[in-house]
């Protein structure tokens, strides 16, 4: 079916701002965050991250869909975003590899979508007035009965949403005879994230978010890894408490984006809603203990507070987001903890940034060495 054939869809926005289209995917309403990404690719790994959970995703690259999909490059078991906004939607796809059509993969999963509207208008309407919810339909077309829907939509500010993406149960990736042991948190963890690990000899044993750390510890790893994840890092007191007692066990401990935001509550550091958030592969970040920088994937609505980190003693701010002086990284002065805020691992790239897994395998090393020469108690 050719898409100029497709129903007609409504794409309705808190602030009363209505855009029309044609429907893509499932059929249905769906409501969420509305927000942007600007790369120019890897669409599929986008939709597939946890971290996009309860946000309704705007594609600021014109033609989606024209590569369809291939199994293996989702970052998790299914798309994870509550619904999909593009310009140009291409159910003709062609690729080397591909096992099929993007349209097919959304209608499988559920995913309800729009295309055919001015996406640089909705990109520069979110900019310009902030992160809101969104509601998309391709059933119901009256803007009474859907505007009342959107009211009862919760914001993301106050929401816990890792519980519904962390594993429900343990399981361990990589070689049995590793060099390393990692114990993963799964606040909503990538893929990637784990071949990151493996590919440096890790054994990784990814835990429930809300495994005690005691367990953790129990299986001896040589690192903590706390991933990313969706929702408010604010709302998480629990996981605030465990990461205060993951940091106390003396373990090297790296953070990525929802890991890094509660590793900095866990220090104190507030975290706050940003304006419209950070989402895209092309954001440039100084690491300050190098001088160098790098272009990064980011994926975040929250970030932490800068006055609060720059009064914290005990931490050093070591990144840097140049486009607006953002907190992207930190450490802990006199222990082996550090953590970003963007996504080190990001698939399909940029790469600059992978030095982080060396550093922490690095930290790791060090740790092992000091272990096997301490004094054993009698």
């Amino acid at each position: 079916m050719l898409i100029s054939h497709r129903p007609e869809a409504i794409l309705l926005l808190a602030d009363g701002t209505v855009f029309r289209g044609r429907a893509i995917g499932a059929r249905g309403v769906t409501v969420g965050e509305i927000c942007f990404n600007t790369g120019m690719t890897g669409y599929q790994e986008i939709f597939s991250d946890p971290s996009y959970t309860g946000q309704i995703m705007t594609m600021a690259s014109p033609h989606i869909g024209n590569y369809g999909v291939k199994v293996g490059e989702e970052e998790s078991g299914r798309p994870t975003i509550a619904g999909l906004v593009v310009k140009k939607y291409s159910e003709v796809w062609s690729r080397p590899g591909g096992t099929g059509s993007l349209d097919d993969h959304l209608v499988e999963h559920g995913v309800v979508g729009i295309s055919d509207l001015d996406t640089r208008k909705l990109v520069r309407h979110i900019r310009d007035h902030g992160a809101q919810n969104a509601l998309i339909s391709s059933m119901e077309m009256d803007l009474k009965i859907l505007s009342a829907r959107l009211k009862e939509a919760p914001d993301m500010s106050g929401r816990e949403l890792s519980s519904t993406v962390s594993t429900r149960e343990a399981y361990e990736v990589g070689p049995a005879d590793a060099s390393f042991r990692v114990a993963l948190v799964d606040y909503g963890v990538k893929r990637n994230i784990e071949r990151c690990l493996t590919e440096r000899d890790c054994r990784v044993r990814v835990f429930p978010m809300t495994t005690s750390v005691a367990e953790m510890l129990a299986w001896k790893p040589d690192g903590i890894m706390l991933s990313n994840g969706p929702g408010d890092p604010g709302a998480m007191p629990s996981s605030v408490k465990q990461v205060k007692e993951i940091v106390a066990s003396g373990l090297p401990v790296f953070g990525i984006c929802l890991g890094h935001q509660l590793l900095g509550e866990s220090l104190g550091i507030a975290t706050e809603k940003m304006h419209h958030g950070h989402r895209g592969i092309n954001h440039p970040v100084k690491d300050l203990t190098t001088g160098r920088d790098e272009v990064t994937s980011q994926n975040h609505g929250f970030v932490l507070r800068r006055t609060d980190a720059e009064k914290n003693t005990a931490v050093e701010i070591t990144h840097t987001h140049l486009n607006d002086g953002s907190v992207a990284g930190i450490r802990l002065k006199g222990k082996p903890v550090f953590s970003v805020q963007y996504h080190p691992e990001a698939g399909p790239g940029p790469y600059d940034s992978r030095y982080l897994f060396d550093r922490f395998v690095q930290l790791m090393k060090e740790h092992v060495r000091v272990e096997r020469h301490a004094p054993q108690n009698a």
